[in-house]
Order: structure tokens, then C-alpha cells, then sequence
């Protein structure tokens, strides 16, 4: 039997995950989707659209979507969702899962790689953000667990744009790309988004194509000198380059922020490597190990597509907090540059011991 794909749905109070959720489960989109609820006492999703008043953990709804809210612990609820499957009793096609708004997502995935029952019956397919566009810079630097979800996003969709000045939606997307490279953002509006933008993105597959903004280290001011090979091809649609002279200051709703996109600091960061050499491929493993060891818990997601002595296919690996996976990729094409290219982000890495260790693990 096929994995059950499932989706974690992350984003701060008030960013419209309820709003989006409502329309997964009650348009007539021909999918059964049970949707998992942690429930913290937030606005929860029942009181519209569900039969109230139910003891009932799990509640069918007409389109033949489910809800279902955590009192307990995940795992117990993802295996209680599997048995009903399998008896016959329940019918999903895939599962959505809604943090609450002050949730660390990396927990919640890690269940589906620990847990070898869970491994068996689903995969996870990507993380998703939502951002309030209008309270998100506040919220960026009040909140860590907010500046986490960014960090940990497949995919960022920013709600009430239209909220906010198109200056101060600049800066929060080079604010967001900055974070995470390798998640595309999207605008979006009171929710409406295309379900083929929410399913199926396989964030967490162990594939050939590492997503980094190919704009992301150019707006580096030290990074001037680099040179940019990398390719072009990965469209933003909100073209959020950094040839704007609003970008020097960040208004943000026609008063000047406390810092322009081009000075905060966030502790949530990205950083990429890149080499043409080889990687040694027991050094590496000994240096990844002990940096997981000592940091796992503030790297969020990392990812990278590596050229190592003695295979002639791309080896493929990622991570979530302590969590570490790899696997052979396709060849190496004919004529193609064997370039190792890694991507980390985390919160406050040490981005010189990473650079220089990776660095002397090279051939």
C-alpha cells in the first residue's frame, strides 16, 4: 500500500491557517483529507464547520474530509488514524497537520523518521508557513518560535499583503529569504491557494534539486567579489531583487523600521557551501556527526547535493534538528561540474567552524 503523503501547516497566530484549512476541508476538490488538530486552546476550526458538541475525536465531514484533534500525543493519533484505514472504518487519501501557532515544527517531523510504525504507513511531504504579512515583522522580532517556522518552511505563504505597503512586503520577503533560501514564497490571498501548491512538493524527498534563491548571496554586501554560477532557474514570482533604492530603508506602513532589511539580524540564518573538490567521504561523516551532536538542536533544516571521492553519482543528504539522512542520486551528467553545494539554516550556527570544517573535509 502506497505512504500516506502529509502535510505540517505551521505560521504565528492570526496568519490565516484556519482560513486555508477551511477551504481544504470544505471545497469539493475530490480529495479525502483528514486533517489533525493540536489543539492549544486557539481559535479552533470546529466551531464553523464541524458538528459541535461532539466527544468524538474524529469527525467525518460531508465532502468525506476529516478532522481530527489532538488531546494526546501524535503518534497515538497518527496510529489511530491508520488503523481505522486499514479496518475499513476511515477513508483519507493524505492528512494535514496543524501546529499550533507557537510550535516548533522540527518535533513534529522528526516523528515521522524515529518512529519506524509511522515510517511505514506515511511521508512527510513538506512543512508549510503562513506569514502575516502586516504583524510578521513584529513578530519576526519578538518571537523565536515565529523566526523557526520560517526557518523549517518548504514552502512560505504571505497573507495580508494588502495590508501593508508594497515596500514594506519588499522587505519582509528579502527579510524571509534571508532565513530560508530554499523555500519559494508565495503571496496569497484570505487563503486562496491552488491546492496543487499545497500538496505534493516533496520537500522532505532526498532529491537531486537543492532550491536556493540564485538572488539569495548576491544582496551579501561582502559578497560582491563572488562569482555567481549559479543558474537562474528558479523563478520568484514576486521578482524580489535587490535593485531597489527603497530597499535601503524598510518602511513598513509609512513609518521607518528600527532597521532596514539590509541590517537586522535575525538568529535564524542561512548559509551555503559550495566547492568543486571532492569530499572525503569518512571526514565528512565524522564532522557532520559532531556538529549535529553539539548543534543538532538549532539546526533546523539543511540540505546539500555532493560530489564524493569514489562514486560517480550525486550523493544526496538532509536533516532536520539531530536528525541526519543521505542517499546515492542520479550521475553526474557528462560535462556537468561536480559541485558540492550545501545549504544550512539554523539558529545563531557558527558559520566560520561550519565553513572551515566542510572546508578540510574536502580531497
Amino acid at each position: 500500500m502506497s505512504l500516506i503523503p502529509t502535510t505540517i501547516l505551521t505560521g504565528f497566530l492570526g496568519s490565516g491557517k484556519t482560513t486555508l484549512l477551511k477551504r481544504v476541508l470544505s471545497e469539493a476538490h475530490g480529495q479525502k483529507i483528514a486533517v489533525i488538530e493540536n489543539e492549544f486552546g486557539e481559535e479552533n476550526i470546529d466551531n464553523d464547520i464541524l458538528v459541535s458538541e461532539t466527544n468524538e475525536q474524529i469527525i467525518q465531514m460531508s465532502n468525506g474530509c476529516i478532522c481530527c484533534t489532538i488531546r494526546e500525543d501524535l503518534r497515538a493519533t497518527l496510529q489511530l488514524l491508520a488503523a481505522k484505514r486499514r479496518k475499513g472504518l476511515l477513508d483519507f487519501e493524505r492528512i494535514v497537520i496543524e501546529t499550533t501557532g507557537l510550535a516548533d515544527p522540527g518535533p513534529v517531523a522528526q516523528t515521522f523518521f524515529m518512529d519506524d510504525e509511522i515510517a511505514e504507513t506515511f511521508l512527510l511531504d513538506s512543512i508549510l508557513t503562513l506569514v502575516d504579512a502586516k504583524h510578521a515583522p513584529q513578530q519576526l522580532n519578538d518571537r523565536q518560535e515565529a523566526r523557526r517556522q520560517v526557518g523549517f518552511a518548504d514552502q512560505i505563504f504571505i497573507s495580508k499583503a494588502d495590508l501593508v505597503s508594497s515596500e514594506a512586503l519588499d522587505a519582509l520577503q528579502h527579510r524571509l529569504q534571508h532565513m530560508n533560501p530554499r523555500a519559494p514564497q508565495k503571496v496569497v490571498h484570505f487563503g486562496e491557494v491552488a491546492l496543487s501548491e499545497v500538496f505534493d512538493l516533496k520537500g522532505f524527498n532526498l532529491n537531486a534539486k537543492l532550491d536556493i534563491d540564485p538572488e539569495f548571496l548576491s544582496d551579501n554586501a561582502h559578497d560582491h567579489g563572488h562569482d555567481h554560477d549559479h543558474d537562474h532557474g528558479h523563478d520568484h514570482a514576486q521578482g524580489a531583487h535587490c535593485d531597489h533604492p527603497s530597499h535601503v530603508q524598510d518602511v513598513a506602513d509609512g513609518q521607518t523600521q528600527g532597521h532596514g532589511h539590509h541590517h537586522h539580524d535575525d538568529d535564524v540564518k542561512s548559509f551555503v557551501f559550495r566547492s568543486e573538490r571532492a569530499f572525503e567521504a569518512a571526514k565528512l561523516e565524522d564532522f557532520l556527526g559532531a556538529i549535529v551532536n553539539i548543534y543538532g538542536p538549532r539546526m533546523l533544516r539543511y540540505k546539500g547535493v555532493l560530489n564524493m571521492q569514489g562514486t560517480e553519482r550525486k550523493v544526496i543528504f538532509q536533516g532536520v534538528h539531530q536528525l541526519m539522512g543521505s542517499d546515492l542520486g542520479p550521475l553526474w551528467a557528462e560535462g556537468e561540474t561536480k559541485l558540492s553545494k550545501m545549504v544550512f539554516i539554523g539558529i545563531d550556527l557558527p558559520k566560520d567552524i561550519l565553513l572551515q570544517g566542510l572546508e578540510q573535509c574536502l580531497v
